[in-house]
């Protein structure tokens, strides 16, 4: 069986969803904790507008200080805008994923920039930063909550733009969880069919309880890098219904049972999990396994 590479997000696609501001001292403790499990890429903010998400605030002094930290850490970002690169940049982020939606209404709900606006300011951070990795979270690629199901042929042809403009990493996000394990299956065949140069990631939100087997459905696919949260904590604030996410320990569990490599130490995984569920109880969550054992 094949190595699998976790991209744990929870410190941004998990924290940004719970209106209480986290103490940076909690994120600090979690991010350490997801460290010490063997998590090896860790996405660790956004460099947002505070005004936007109020729990990003601290983005450039959690930065800092994990970076001080665990300086041979794999740390990325989110950022929605050539100010946002710039943070990252100056606070000493190497890569960063660019989120743009497949769905314009989602798109402009999420960032308020049409498609052709978004594009533009990717090309402006290109430009300002041509050393910086980019990834392209393309959000809603399997449906949105204001214009449905989305298709290949949706797909396809938006990210021909993005492929001839040098982007070579794209990670194809379930943002509400509305995707089913033939339509994963499909996307990506038809992308990696389109774009064979492309390195795929996956992100799947477990709205519907088809996070663990459409995010399998990727790996069978050749997909060997996914994105989870720990204790399945997230959602999104600007996709109404969107829930939690995959949850990292669920998923590590059961890849590391069908014999894949990922070194991630499980039992530390769960007893986080749980303990980040005590300190954020306002926390989304849609983890299993650490709750199995709490009852226990």
């Amino acid at each position: 069986m094949k190595r699998i590479e976790l991209f744990e997000v929870g410190p941004r696609d998990g924290f940004q969803n719970v209106r209480e501001y986290i103490p940076l001292e909690t994120k600090i403790q979690i991010i350490d904790g997801l460290l010490t499990a063997g998590v090896k890429h860790l996405q660790i903010t956004s460099f947002v507008s505070p005004k936007a998400v109020p729990q990003m605030k601290d983005a450039m002094e959690l930065t800092s200080i994990c970076i001080d930290k665990h300086p041979e850490a794999d740390f990325f970002a989110l950022v929605p805008n050539l100010r946002g690169a710039e943070a990252a940049r100056n606070s000493g982020i190497k890569w960063v994923s660019y989120v743009v939606s497949l769905s314009e209404s989602h798109n402009q709900a999420n960032i308020r920039r049409s498609h052709e606006e978004s594009f533009t300011e990717l090309k402006r951070i290109q430009e300002s930063y041509p050393q910086m990795d980019i990834c392209l979270d393309l959000a809603t690629t399997f449906g949105c909550p204001f214009e449905g199901k989305k298709t290949e042929e949706d797909v396809l042809p938006f990210l021909k733009p993005y492929v001839d403009g040098g982007i070579r990493t794209v990670n194809l996000c379930d943002t509400i969880g509305i995707a089913n394990p033939a339509q994963v299956r499909k996307t990506i065949n038809a992308v990696k069919n389109e774009y064979p140069s492309l390195d795929l990631q996956i992100h799947i939100h477990d709205t519907r309880n088809m996070g663990m087997v459409n995010t399998l459905s990727a790996i069978e696919c050749g997909v060997d890098k996914v994105q989870s949260t720990l204790g399945g904590l997230g959602g999104c604030p600007f996709a109404p219904g969107a829930s939690g996410n995959l949850a990292t320990e669920d998923l590590a569990f059961m890849l590391t049972e069908m014999g894949y490599e990922l070194d991630i130490d499980i039992n530390k995984m769960v007893n986080l999990a749980r303990f980040q569920s005590d300190l954020i109880p306002a926390g989304q969550f849609s983890g299993h396994l650490y709750k199995i054992q709490e009852e226990r």
